[in-house]
């Protein structure tokens, strides 16, 4: 169910949103951020091995003694004099761990952080999965992949989801291994160039990222047993096979879905020969395997024995791994359908959720319920979430994402540990992928290039490798009390007009998320009219936070101020109390206490 094609998307909406491209060209002003260079830092891959050469890039410095330094959890590691535009710096020898450059200078006898950038040292991204897409293939030059796939390494992507690039969803390479097509349509008839698609994997792979492609596990057109599909492996909304199970799709698709039975062994084997073709021809690193969440009516086999297709995932999983060992995998649970006992323990690489829950209370809940689950499910496993943003404001037509409600929902999914699906040729804003009636503004684009920065920086913190007996037990509820009346806290989940706040035990440290909602207009995860309030930033709150024992030592770092880098506060603790002062909450400001 990743498109709404197969399920609600009005079809006109559709024509009109694959009809042409939105293209931003607004030039507001610098607002995010106090010191932000506009062509920030870059660095040429979305992750590295331990010991990589990192190639860092900037397009020109600024005024003074400008230096460069490496930090990993708030201590410095190195620092060096910068005097060119580019430079690089070798990765240290510890694999899994997140790193941050800050380029700085001292001006009136201030550090000032002038960019930042993080920086993922993983030999296997699937530690800590960024998930990204493509959606369009037509004829495209070697210029314009390469700007799509450098804007998503600006991002930190490190698997790419190849979404709608295929032929059929029972035959997905057009044509053979042998001859295979240059040009073929997708399901809404749009052309698709094997040159391009392979110009993308091959931009992807020179940046370290993962590809995947998109398909159904258990979807197949209309001409389907022209093509050696047998219907006793369909299924069935009757007991004497004569209504196949379908999800109907008028003009301009090409056909209409029709659902095949995942427990079938035949159906297993013909889809795995047909994904051997894809991978003979193009160098996917795996596959996206979508499906359709809980069936509207009952469904049966063709003889007439009723189907439960959610207890056919892991053993489906099982199979084309076991077909395809060195090939990655990743499956769509749509609302959880599937995801625990099936989906999340199978030889996945992390789990994934698309949301369709969401409600005007405490909605950003859904997303720490889901994520906490998923990891306790899977053996400590990561998330990504599909969550389509600014949903109906997306659907009513071309507009601006709503920064605010972008920026809570990434913060309220990152601080739990998750991630969510957003970067692509443009953001994300409903599950039919190619759809761009959204566009984002100069200052959403610097946001979420913060967001990821941190993410990838604060990574160990953010998504720990924790046994599985511990994922939730390490969450607990921490009591902050502002001092000086600037704000109101309260415990996880969000109050309307308050901080929310989180704690987390990560090894020897205390980590405490610090979720502003006080400007909220909602509390829906999706804002999906696009009127979520902006946060305000706050200046120096003064906080108590209880504590059982003295730290040694406290920082804390936002993606909303200083570039996301870290700070150390003056602190004291009495009586099992810490108080410090806070200089700057906006959206979200974590506090790390070191034991």
């Amino acid at each position: 169910m990743m498109k709404t094609m197969y399920h609600t998307l009005p079809v006109m909406l559709l024509v009109a949103a694959s009809a042409c491209n939105i293209i931003a060209t607004e030039h507001d002003p610098i607002t995010y951020g106090e010191t932000y260079i506009a062509n920030q830092l870059s660095i040429d891959k979305a992750c590295y091995k331990p010991g990589d050469a990192v190639q860092f890039t900037i397009n020109s410095l600024p005024a003074g003694d400008v230096k460069v330094r490496y930090q990993h959890l708030g201590k410095i590691l190195e620092e060096k004099p910068v005097t060119a535009t580019s430079w690089s710096w070798t990765a240290p020898a510890e694999d899994y761990q997140g790193y941050m450059a800050e380029l700085h200078a001292t001006v009136n006898g201030k550090d000032t952080v002038y960019a930042a950038i993080g920086i993922d040292v993983s030999s296997d991204p699937k530690r800590f999965p960024r998930n990204g897409f493509l959606s369009t293939y037509g004829s495209m030059s070697v210029r314009e992949i390469e700007s799509v796939i450098s804007d998503l390494n600006r991002y930190h992507i490190n698997y790419v989801q190849f979404q709608d690039w295929h032929w059929k969803h029972h035959h997905p390479l057009g044509g053979s291994a042998v001859q295979p097509m240059d040009v073929w349509t997708d399901i809404i008839s749009r052309n698709c160039y094997r040159s391009s698609v392979q110009g993308y994997i091959d931009a992807a792979h020179r940046r370290g990222m993962y590809t995947l492609f998109y398909n159904l596990g258990y979807g197949a057109l209309e001409d389907f047993e022209t093509d050696g599909v047998s219907r006793e492996w369909m299924l069935y909304t009757d007991k004497l096979h004569r209504n196949l199970d379908y999800h109907p799709l008028g003009s301009p698709f090409k056909s209409s879905i029709y659902l095949v039975n995942t427990h079938n062994a035949a159906w297993r084997t013909f889809l795995s020969e047909r994904n051997d073709e894809v991978y003979a021809v193009f160098p996917f690193d795996g596959w996206q395997i979508d499906q359709l969440g809980v069936r509207p009516t009952a469904v049966y086999d063709y003889n007439g024995t009723p189907v439960d297709l959610a207890s056919s995932f892991g053993s489906f999983i099982t199979f084309m791994k076991e077909q395809q060992p060195a090939k990655r995998l990743v499956m769509n649970a749509v609302g959880q359908y599937g995801q625990q006992g099936q989906i999340a323990p199978a030889p996945v690489d992390f789990c994934y959720t698309e949301v369709w829950e969401h409600s005007n209370t405490n909605g950003y809940a859904i997303f720490s319920d889901i994520i906490t689950n998923n990891a306790s499910w899977s053996n400590g496993k990561q998330t990504v979430l599909a969550a389509y943003l600014n949903y109906d404001k997306g659907l009513k037509g071309r507009g601006w994402f709503n920064t605010p409600g972008i920026i809570m929902a990434t913060a309220a999914a990152t601080a739990w540990g998750g991630t969510i699906l957003q970067m692509g040729e443009h953001m994300l804003c409903n599950e039919y992928f190619p759809d761009d009636n959204l566009a984002m503004t100069g200052e959403l684009k610097r946001a979420m290039i913060a967001y990821y920065d941190f993410t990838v920086a604060y990574e160990n913190l953010l998504r720990p490798d924790v046994p599985a007996a511990g994922i939730n037990s390490d969450w607990y509820g921490v009591d902050v009390t502002c001092t000086d009346g600037k704000c109101v806290f309260n415990q996880w989940a969000p109050v309307s007009e308050q901080v929310a706040t989180v704690g987390r035990h990560v090894g020897s440290r205390d980590v405490i998320h610090l979720l502003s909602y006080r400007n909220a207009t909602h509390l829906d995860w999706c804002d999906t009219d696009g009127d979520q309030g902006a946060q305000t930033m706050l200046r120096d709150i003064a906080v108590s936070v209880d504590l059982s024992s003295k730290p040694e030592r406290v920082w804390l770092a936002s993606p909303d101020w200083q570039q996301g880098a870290a700070v150390e506060p003056e602190w004291e603790y009495t009586a099992g109390k810490l108080t410090l002062t806070v200089p700057a909450l906006q959206y979200w400001t974590m506090i790390v206490v070191e034991k």
